[in-house]
């Protein structure tokens, strides 16, 4: 499994870093006035090349694929190389991270940028890891498990029987593929995006609006009588109050996916926000003593953004478990007490 990894790490490591040479420049950046706010969202933003490190007289970057669809002109593929600095390529130039035709006409951007670089890194990851995980199974069964499957069961046996037990109930086994999925990719790319050079994936709200459209639609296709029941005739609700709760009720059928993407956007974010904040603070004050302070409250943030890592995977994935389980509780899953607990297994033999 570890050479798996190294042996993945090497290839997507091969791309030709771009090392950008002239005096000329290196003088201009040199005497150019820091300005943190473009550093900052120039790191938690998506663009068309995987920017790593600079020193005085070189940028190590990795220029990514560019592919553009412009109607009555085709198809375009080219590296992202062509468009550094300004430059214009084959009629197309990017203004701020945006692809543009030089005469105005409509784009649509295909490219390979670097939160879907990001995203495909992850994806092939958690492909690896839990294959690994799989054949250990495979192979020992029931028995102890052992490497790297005996660090990943404790936690997919706590999303069973903590999250999806509980909040779902008897209904849970169908649901554990897709709340496995989003807890581990989650919390893979929480963790991916703190690395030096890397993409915030997790803190891109393309990213966190599609996993809560998901979350929606898995929640509505799983939905019974029951559920729209109660959105269209609250039980204890007089039948007076009835048009102002449906409204309510299908505004809050919205609200939920919504406050996923913005609650894990916000706060993976916000993190990357407060780390280059500080560190900005020394070459704000321009000054060596600052540099202690502030890399000291750098590396705290950053600890403790390990903990967010995995807490917001956490809550998203419980919260979707509690939407499904609202989806698809039933009028005598109040009996089985929605869930696990002794309580639960007893309704269930009583029944």
């Amino acid at each position: 499994m570890k050479r798996l990894l190294i042996a993945l790490f090497c290839i997507l490591s091969l791309p030709v870093f771009a090392q950008e040479h002239g005096s000329a420049a290196a003088e201009g950046a040199k005497t150019e006035e820091f300005r943190p706010g473009d550093m900052i969202l120039h790191h938690i933003g998506d663009s068309h090349e995987w920017h790593w490190f600079s020193n005085d007289n070189n940028h190590f970057t990795t220029y990514l694929p560019v592919i553009a669809f412009r109607p009555g002109k085709g198809l375009s593929v080219f590296s992202s190389r062509n468009l550094a600095e300004g430059k214009v390529y084959d009629g197309l130039k990017l203004e701020h991270e945006k692809l543009e035709a030089e005469d105005g006409g409509k784009v649509y951007d295909f490219s390979i940028t670097k939160n879907v670089a990001s995203l495909m890194l992850s994806a092939a990851i958690l492909l690896l890891v839990f294959t690994s995980v799989a054949r250990g199974y495979a192979k020992r069964g029931t028995g102890a498990p052992r490497g790297i499957q005996s660090f990943f069961e404790p936690v997919i046996v706590f999303i069973r029987d903590e999250v999806a037990k509980k909040s779902i109930g008897p209904k849970y086994e169908r649901y554990m593929p897709y709340l496995l999925t989003v807890f581990f990719f989650i919390w893979f790319n929480n963790l991916m995006g703190l690395l030096p050079g890397a993409a915030n994936l997790t803190g891109n709200i393309a990213v966190t609006l599609t996993m809560a459209v998901i979350t929606l639609l898995v929640t509505l296709f799983s939905s019974n009588k029951n559920y729209w029941h109660h959105i269209f005739a609250t039980p204890g609700v007089p039948k007076a109050l009835l048009p102002i709760m449906v409204p309510v009720e299908i505004i809050g059928i919205f609200v939920k996916p919504f406050s996923l993407m913005v609650r894990l956007f916000a706060n993976i974010t916000a993190g990357h926000i407060v780390i280059l904040s500080f560190i900005s603070l020394i070459f704000i004050f321009k000054s060596v003593a600052v540099s202690p302070v502030s890399i000291a409250f750098g590396l705290f943030i950053n600890m403790l953004e390990l903990l967010v890592a995995i807490l917001q995977a956490y809550i998203f994935t419980l919260l979707t478990a509690m939407y499904i389980g609202g989806a698809v509780e039933e009028h005598h899953d109040a009996d089985y007490q929605m869930g696990g607990g002794e309580g639960a297994d007893n309704a269930h033999a009583a029944h």
